[in-house]
């Protein structure tokens, strides 16, 4: 008989329950949840987070994507720019994610972009944008400028708006936005003087000075409209102070493209009421699908109160998206999926149909609310189709001839047509 020492068994005990770890580590495909649980922007992204673990619990009870469960690895780059690429680097490097869904603001997305592309993984970003990119490995489910900024204006244009005051945070989305609205504005006719432009930090609250500039430029005997890239908390501060100093949406209406549902939540909106906001989603939609999306919702996070919002819809669309892909590439393989996603369609919550197209973003109805005394918007202007995002603005000089198609053989997020040249990867 032979024995076997203590130390012999607790070795191979070791090495078994190892193996038994890697196997059920196998047995999941993991996703990176990659949203701001702190600081500034957690006003705005924690419901995301919530979205996607209800998703993958869902999916989950259908038998997850290719016979296996989902995972969600959630980690909080906590409002902190440099963070979400070192985040984004240890879910694809050490929890061998199959694709990340994240980012809210566009510098967090600029923070993730050369990791991803390194890498080659995946990212799915839910939130509208400025545009002027276009990465193989980003896939953009948010609004571009012609899905939403340049709606917005078309639709302010019509109520007879003459002068436009530029409001936002201080970082790329809204000076790209606005450098995108500027152009579009003077093709129309409108002069420097027709257009006030603003910018504030990341959690600005003292808004008291703005505010009596927005009164000034829209005194001036012209009809005047705020366009509003103002995000995250800096927003509460900001709608209070119009109240405070009576600034109604009749004098002087403020279409915001960064406020929704979830923001509206923490303000008093009785004073507020008419003012806009221009998304490709709002909770007060009549759909079946949405309707049944909001009792869902509502169930999961055991909360009536919460809301639902348009960044929550394109996370819904994107993660639908990500699971029809695998599934339609029989692996989590990142090139595979990233060649699958494109021409992938699946229901929004509006009642219509979302489909990936060639450029990586995806095709979207155009919605402007009114908000209401309850919080909620009502639906004042809505395209009678959907329209497909362009990654490149047809008003700026640089951009104007570029397009993008992710599909082989062209496989150029900015192709010149007029040089017949690719720009590179992505600019």
């Amino acid at each position: 008989m032979v024995k076997i020492s203590k130390l012999a068994v607790a070795a191979l005990l070791s090495t078994v329950l190892g193996s038994s770890a890697a196997m059920a580590a196998e047995d999941t495909i993991k996703i990176g949840v990659l949203h701001s649980l702190s600081g500034t922007m957690a006003i705005s992204e924690t419901s995301l987070k919530d979205t996607l673990l209800m998703l993958v619990d869902e999916q989950n009870k259908k038998g997850g994507v290719l016979g296996k469960k989902i995972e969600a690895v959630v980690v909080d780059p906590a409002s902190n720019w440099p963070l979400f690429a070192e985040k984004a680097r240890e879910l694809i490097q050490k929890d061998k994610v199959a694709a990340i869904f994240g980012c809210w603001t566009s510098v967090s997305r600029k923070s993730v972009l050369p990791v991803v592309e390194e890498l080659n993984g995946i990212l799915f970003y839910p939130v509208q944008y400025e545009g002027e990119e276009s990465s193989k490995n980003v896939f953009y489910t948010g609004a571009a400028p012609n899905q939403q900024a340049i709606p917005a204006v078309d639709y302010l244009l019509k109520q007879g708006v003459k002068r436009w005051a530029l409001v936002g945070t201080d970082y790329v989305y809204p000076r790209t936005a606005n450098k995108v609205l500027e152009a579009y504005l003077k093709s129309k006719g409108f002069t420097d003087k027709d257009i006030m432009i603003s910018y504030t930090p990341f959690g600005h609250s003292d808004w008291q000075s703005i505010v009596s500039e927005i009164k000034k430029f829209g005194g001036a005997g012209e009809k005047t409209a705020v366009i509003s890239t103002i995000n995250g908390d800096a927003n509460v501060p900001f709608y209070k102070e119009l109240a405070n100093q009576g600034v109604s949406a009749k004098d002087i209406p403020v279409i915001a493209f960064s406020v929704g549902e979830e923001e509206l939540a923490g303000i008093d909106t009785k004073p507020l009421v008419g003012h806009l906001a221009a998304w490709n989603y709002f909770e007060s939609v009549d759909s079946e699908l949405n309707d049944e999306f909001i009792e869902k919702w509502h169930k999961f996070v055991k909360d009536e109160k919460r809301v639902t919002n348009d960044p929550m819809e394109a996370t819904f669309i994107g993660f639908n998206m990500w699971v029809k892909a695998v599934e339609k590439a029989g692996t989590t393989d990142y090139s595979a999926v990233q060649d699958a996603l494109i021409g992938v369609s699946v229901p929004n919550l509006s009642g219509g149909i979302a489909t990936m197209m060639p450029n990586h973003h995806i095709t979207k109805p155009v919605l402007i609310g009114e908000i209401q005394d309850d919080g909620q918007f009502e639906v004042v202007y809505e395209t009678k189709g959907t329209v497909v995002g362009d990654a490149w603005s047809d008003y700026l000089p640089g951009s104007k001839d570029l397009i993008s198609d992710w599909r082989k053989p062209l496989s150029c997020g900015n192709f010149n047509v007029v040089t017949g040249k690719c720009g590179g990867a992505s600019k």
